[in-house]
């Protein structure tokens, strides 16, 4: 097991410095679910939701997530997005919605909590917009998938 890499050797916090690291095309996928009552499945895939297209403005959220995660995340790294995309896809078999979000960049580090964070706060807004006709939603299963790039290289989810 590795050590944990955002404490100096006085146990301090602080930010990795990456400067020397090299620059290399870098690849996070990550995945989520929303899980609610039939009925709120039924008024998204209608679109009938009086707020709006409820999948179209949870995309717009995450990718925008995606973009401030280093306003929220304190050690994370502003980093220059290349590619942030979303799948937001209904699913009648779990009675959910499922996010799939794939962020890209060129950079000295990994887009892994970009994606972690435009799944989470793609979700959420699915939440909020929903929450008037079921707040007992729930947010499950919010992971990485896959990684790459860098000098740890490839790391894939085991199914």
């Amino acid at each position: 097991m590795q050590e944990l890499t955002h404490f100096d050797e006085y146990g301090q916090a602080h930010m990795v410095n990456v400067g020397e690291k090299a620059v290399t095309a870098r690849q996070a996928i990550a995945e989520g679910r929303i899980l609610m009552a039939p009925e709120t499945l039924a008024m998204i895939e209608a679109g009938t939701h009086r707020k709006g297209d409820v999948i179209g403005i949870a995309r717009i959220a995450g990718i925008m997530a995606a973009k401030k995660t280093a306003d929220l995340v304190p050690l994370c790294h502003p980093l220059a997005l290349t590619r942030v995309a979303l799948e937001i896809t209904p699913e009648r078999a779990s009675c959910g919605v499922r996010c799939l979000a794939t962020v890209e960049t060129r950079g000295q580090t990994g887009v892994e909590m970009e994606a972690l964070m435009a799944v989470q706060i793609a979700l959420l807004t699915v939440y909020d917009m929903c929450k008037a006709v079921d707040r007992g939603m729930t947010m499950e299963g919010i992971r990485l998938l896959h990684k790459s790039g860098g000098q740890s290289g490839d790391w894939h989810r085991n199914a």
